[in-house]
């Protein structure tokens, strides 16, 4: 065994140790109910871990309200500096958090060190300590009625944010929340998917030997219950959720109690429209291998194929080439490109899908045939086809490895199907003529649109929905401003 071999081997069953929860910058024992945590592609238990009782979460929401006068007193420069101090202690713990994911996401490690780990920290944390810096005020100028005064537009942080991430992305969900809340000045109660608790409480040990003022991010976790008293708890200021969004309905309503904002990031049915100019041939294994990416497991999969009709039957048959080269099992293995999904009972969800859609008549034009790994809660990927617009496979989200293709006559009908779903979260246009690739961007209802496969995920644009997709957005400066109040201030002369 080389020593790659055995480095491997090593970190396929290493999990964090950390099962204390953070409050008040102290690291405080769980006295909750217990649950145990999964690796999905192996289905053993890696860890069991306890959640906050309902005393803890007031302790959390407490030091987080008592943290937040010195925390937003403190100049851009000064939170800026720690904001990179936790970065850099990240950054160091590289090496440990990239298997606490792969170990309880499923990620494949290939994917993982950079759209898990790397993409989090050195772009997104950097880029919110920076916008700490940012000095926001707009001064409007003088006003003569019904005497001469002037006025300042200025922005103050919003208060203490609960912070509630989905299991599939845990450090990267965490830090578009912490990230804006902290630069704008806010504290932050985190509080992650039960599913995915390990690598969340692990981050609550590095909060803590980055040296953060005591009580400016707390970090708790639990089930539902303590999910509930916390987005519905009074000394919370502001709700950031991401997740589905029957959950993400949930949490509006129990934030309104309190006339609480929020900010929600919720599902997807993002389309990818190829229009009958674009060379097939060059885009159709790109756009497979991209939807199938982390399981699917990602809201902005672009995972409804919107394909022009004269394109229809070369797209297929380029396509195949892309099944070929998915490779599902093991995460640790460099050659795999798709995990398992979260839990057995996801995996019988996307499944459902799949089988419902041959039944209603559907038919799976291409798949993975290999047989999937006995253990692990795996899925072979496949693309949907013969199926109306307004099937539940191409109306809802998967959220596993299941594509759907549909064709379409003329732009116009291009446009009209890619709206035609509750959600509006991301799309993709390819089009050879980037005018026209622009004019149907500008129609598509979504929050992000690429054109002809876009680019990284850029920390400074924004990231949110139309219509059950979201509330409001998150990064970039419009991230910002979901964690910070606009007040006016007028004076005479």
């Amino acid at each position: 065994m080389t020593a790659t071999d055995a480095r491997t081997e090593e970190l396929r069953s290493w999990v964090p140790t950390t099962r204390t929860l953070l409050i008040g910058g102290q690291m405080v024992d769980p006295r909750g109910e217990q649950w145990d945590v999964l690796n999905p592609a192996t289905e053993e238990v890696i860890a069991t871990v306890g959640g906050a009782t309902p005393d803890q979460v007031d302790a959390a929401v407490s030091a987080a309200r008592d943290a937040f006068p010195a925390w937003a007193a403190l100049s851009g420069e000064e939170r800026s500096r720690h904001i990179h101090r936790l970065a850099d202690v990240l950054e160091k713990a590289a090496d440990r958090l990239l298997p606490s994911i792969v170990n309880e996401v499923g990620t494949p490690v290939s994917l993982a060190e950079y759209l898990q780990v790397k993409m989090a920290v050195d772009e997104h944390l950097r880029w919110a300590a920076e916008a700490a810096k940012v000095d926001r005020t707009v001064h409007l100028g003088g006003y003569d009625k019904p005497h001469p005064t002037e006025s300042d537009v200025v922005h103050q942080p919003v208060g203490v944010v609960a912070a509630i991430t989905g299991y599939n992305y845990p450090l990267n969900l965490a830090i578009f929340k912490f990230g804006a809340a902290l630069a704008a000045g806010c504290t932050v109660v985190l509080f992650p998917s039960p599913r995915t608790p390990l690598t969340t409480l692990f981050l609550g040990e590095l909060i803590q030997e980055a040296g953060l003022p005591p009580g400016v991010m707390n970090v708790i976790v639990g089930g539902t219950e303590v999910g509930v008293q916390l987005s519905s708890h009074r000394g919370v200021d502001r709700v950031s959720f991401t997740g589905s969004d029957g959950v993400g309905s949930k949490i509006m309503a129990q934030a309104a109690e309190n006339l609480v904002g929020v900010t929600l990031e919720l599902g997807g049915k993002s389309p990818s429209i190829v229009t009958d100019d674009v060379d097939v041939k060059k885009i159709a294994v790109e756009m497979h291998l991209r939807w199938a990416r982390n399981g699917g497991q990602g809201c902005a999969a672009l995972a409804r194929l919107l394909v022009h009709e004269s394109q229809y039957d070369e797209f297929l048959e380029a396509g195949a080439a892309a099944f070929d080269q998915m490779v599902v099992g093991d995460p640790w293995d460099r050659a795999t490109n798709i995990g398992p999904m979260i839990r057995a009972d996801h995996r019988a969800r996307v499944q459902g899908f799949i089988d419902g859609s041959v039944a209603e008549g559907g038919a799976k034009l291409l798949e993975v045939t290999k047989p999937v790994p006995e253990k692990g809660f795996f899925v072979n990927p496949v693309l949907l086809g013969n199926l109306p617009h307004s099937a539940r496979a191409v109306q809802e989200e998967i959220f596993g490895p299941v594509a759907v293709i549909v064709p379409f006559k003329d732009t116009e009908e291009a446009i009209r199907l890619a709206n035609d779903t509750a959600y509006g979260l991301a799309a993709n246009v390819w089009c050879d003529d980037l005018v026209e690739a622009r004019r149907i961007a500008e129609q598509v209802r979504a929050g992000t649109v690429w054109i002809n496969g876009g680019g990284a995920m850029r920390p400074d644009a924004p990231f949110g929905g139309y219509g059950r997709s979201g509330v409001g957005r998150e990064l970039g400066e419009w991230g910002m401003k979901e964690y910070l109040e606009v007040k006016h201030i007028q004076w005479r002369l």
